[in-house]
C-alpha cells in the first residue's frame, strides 16, 4: 500500500472511532445523532457502519457499567466521616454523612497504603467535598477533599463527637437526606469545638435528630386533650404518639409543660430544664433503639453524668 493511501485509511481508522464514540456518548443521554451524522458525512465514512459498530459496543457490560457509572456520578458534595474500618487489604469501607444525600457507604479504594492522598484526609469531624459514583449499597469514592472550618474537637468533646456520630449510625436510614440535621450537626460540632455546655448542647442534637427523622413531634400540643401544653402541668411523652396529661401512677418519666416548651425553644437555662430533659431524653432515645446500648453514651454517663 502506497505511503499515502495508508496514511489516509489511517486518519479514517482513528476519525471512525472518534465517531463511534460520539454515537454512544449520543445514545448514552438520549441525544439525537445528527450532529455525529454530519461529521461522518464531511470526514468521508459510511454512516451505517459507524452506527452499527458503536451499537453493538453500547450492549456490551463494559460500556454498559460505563454510561451508568456517568449517570450516577456526584462530586464536590459536603460531608463528614461517621465511621470506617477495613476492606481487604489496602481499602477502606466509609459511612459518610451528606448534606443532600443523607448517610451513604462508601468504598475507598487503596486508602490504606503508605503514600494514598486520601490516608490524612477520610477522619471524622473534618468538613470534606466528596466525590463518587455508582447506585449500589456501597458506591465508590472517586475523591474526597478537606475543606476546614472547624475547630478539632478535643478531651470530652472529641466523646461527644464520637456520642453524635454513634446516634447519627443508629437512628438515621440510608439514602435518606436531612439537609437540616446535617446543618445543626456542623453546628453542635463548632459549639463543642468552642467549649460551649456539653449536656446542653447534646440535647439540642438529641431533639433535632429525633425530629427530623420523624421520632419526634411537637412538644407544645398535649395529645390527650388537643390542648397547648400547660407550663404548670406534668407530663410524660408517649415515644409513638407526643406529650400527655401524667396519671397519678406513672411509670415513664415525668416532666413540666415548662420543660416542653423550654426544649422546643431550645432554651435550657433553667436548672429544672436541664435535668429533666436529660432523663425524658435517655428515655426516648433507649425506645427508638430498642433497647441497644451506646457504647460512647455509658463513657460520656461515667466521665460527665450527661
Amino acid at each position: 500500500m502506497r505511503p499515502d493511501y495508508a496514511h489516509t485509511a489511517t486518519n479514517k481508522l482513528i476519525k471512525m472511532n472518534a465517531l463511534i464514540a460520539d454515537v454512544i456518548a449520543a445514545e448514552a443521554v438520549e441525544a439525537t445523532v445528527d450532529v455525529v451524522a454530519e461529521s461522518v458525512a464531511i470526514a468521508g465514512i459510511d454512516f451505517d457502519a459507524v452506527v452499527a459498530t458503536a451499537a453493538a459496543l453500547i450492549t456490551t457490560p463494559k460500556w454498559r457499567a460505563r454510561i451508568h457509572e456517568k449517570d450516577t456520578r456526584v462530586t464536590a458534595q459536603p460531608g463528614f466521616v461517621l465511621h470506617s474500618y477495613p476492606h481487604r487489604e489496602t481499602s477502606l469501607i466509609l459511612d459518610v454523612f451528606t448534606r443532600d444525600y443523607g448517610r451513604i457507604a462508601l468504598v475507598a479504594k487503596g486508602a490504606k497504603r503508605p503514600l494514598s492522598k486520601l490516608r490524612g484526609v477520610l477522619q471524622t469531624f473534618q468538613p470534606l467535598s466528596l466525590s463518587w459514583s455508582g447506585k449500589s449499597e456501597i458506591r465508590t469514592l472517586i475523591a474526597a477533599e478537606w475543606v476546614g472550618g472547624l475547630l478539632p474537637l478535643e478531651q470530652s468533646a472529641l466523646l461527644c463527637g464520637f456520642y453524635m456520630n454513634e446516634l447519627l449510625v443508629k437512628l438515621v436510614a440510608r439514602d435518606d437526606p436531612h439537609a437540616t440535621l446535617f446543618n445543626h450537626y456542623v453546628t453542635t460540632l463548632n459549639q463543642l469545638a468552642h467549649q460551649e455546655p456539653a449536656p446542653i448542647v447534646l440535647r439540642q442534637f438529641e431533639l433535632a435528630l429525633l425530629k427530623q427523622t420523624g421520632f419526634a413531634g411537637d412538644f407544645t400540643t398535649c395529645t390527650s386533650s388537643r390542648q397547648p401544653v400547660d407550663p404548670g402541668e406534668m407530663y410524660v411523652v408517649d415515644p409513638e404518639h407526643g406529650p400527655r396529661m401524667a396519671r397519678v401512677a406513672e411509670s415513664w418519666p415525668r416532666v413540666s409543660g415548662k420543660t416542653l416548651l423550654d426544649m422546643e425553644r431550645e432554651d435550657y437555662r433553667d436548672i429544672a430544664t436541664q435535668a429533666q430533659s436529660k432523663v425524658l431524653m435517655r428515655f426516648l432515645l433507649v425506645y427508638h433503639l430498642g433497647g441497644a446500648q451506646l457504647k460512647t453514651r455509658q463513657i460520656l454517663i461515667d466521665l460527665m453524668q450527661l
